[in-house]
């Protein structure tokens, strides 16, 4: 019988990773679409910045003078 490649053990007829701890727990994709919303409503209730700082745009004045005359 063959050694086991590094970091497997041999289960039955095929091989398995060795179970190892994990040193940091991955996010589930729920935890991930929750945060997300959770920035999006916050953005909705609170705002993000001042939304003042825009400039409202202003009113386009004609190029051309009309003459009076006609």
């Amino acid at each position: 019988m063959s050694k086991a490649p590094e970091g497997r053990i041999r289960v039955r007829a095929h091989y398995r990773r060795k179970p190892t701890a994990r040193s940091a727990k991955r996010m589930s994709g729920w935890a991930v679409a929750g945060l997300v919303a959770g920035v999006w409503l916050w953005g909705q209730v609170f705002g993000f910045g001042d939304s003042t700082a825009t400039p409202p745009p202003s009113v386009p004045a004609p190029s051309v003078s009309v003459a009076a005359g006609r």
